[in-house]
């Protein structure tokens, strides 16, 4: 069954608008959690503008479920992730000044620097996932530097959705299939919604978790919290 894991960045985004402490950034991941999610993920940036990195570690120690951490690991996000100890990190190839992550790895390219950071993460017992487009090449490449999962970026698979959902679904199918074949996980997120996230469940079964944010909790100020976590478990299981 894909398990879901709730990103809380755009939580800590309103909280920053602001200063203070409302929303409360970790009495939202506790709620979360007890609403039915099955993970937490953070993706800290260096410039702080939503999760930041005391953040990560107040989550880490009262979180019950599975602490994801995605980013791009510079120096100080691998020390973070090395002093934090979480069940998965995430590496996203995102530069500093990105406003959302908008690529994947060129694991083929980037080789000797992503089994740099596998190994270390591995060496802590934390599970690692590289960042991927749909491309069955730099699935292998994933594998070849010794990653356990790979998460899939799917902003391609959510745009072409509506037009022609085979044909956007098609290479997602292709390099799943590949990681199988190599015995990664496969994870997936970006732009997965309550409108294309079941069918891509529903082609892509053995996917081992999702990771959604910014359409969760935009559609929690509308359906409330609870709701919406409940809503997107739904369609994360395939029920």
């Amino acid at each position: 069954m894909t398990k879901l894991s709730v990103n809380i960045n755009k939580i800590a985004v309103i909280r920053n608008s602001r200063g203070g402490n409302l929303p409360d950034v970790i009495g939202a991941a506790l709620n979360i959690e007890r609403f039915g999610s099955e993970g937490i993920t953070v993706h800290p940036r260096p410039d702080g503008r939503h999760i930041r990195y005391d953040d990560v570690r107040e989550l880490k120690k009262v979180l019950s479920t599975e602490l994801n951490i995605e980013g791009n690991p510079i120096d100080s996000f691998t020390d973070l992730v090395m002093e934090v100890v979480p069940a998965q990190v995430t590496l996203v190839p995102d530069a500093a000044n990105a406003i959302t992550s908008n690529a994947g790895w060129n694991t083929i390219e980037h080789k000797a620097f992503l089994e740099e950071k596998v190994r270390l993460f591995k060496s802590a017992g934390i599970r690692v996932s590289v960042f991927v487009d749909p491309v069955v090449e730099m699935v292998q490449g994933a594998a070849a530097v010794g990653a356990d999962r790979i998460e899939l970026y799917t902003e391609a698979y959510a745009a072409g959705y509506e037009a022609d959902r085979e044909a956007a679904i098609a290479p997602y199918v292709a390099a799943a299939e590949e990681a199988r074949k190599l015995d990664l996980e496969v994870n997936a997120g970006h732009d997965l919604n309550l409108d294309n996230l079941q069918y891509f469940i529903e082609r892509i079964p053995w996917t081992a978790e999702v990771s959604i944010g910014h359409a969760l909790i935009s559609d929690a100020l509308y359906l409330g919290l609870e709701n919406t976590v409940q809503l997107y478990l739904r369609r994360a299981h395939n029920l």
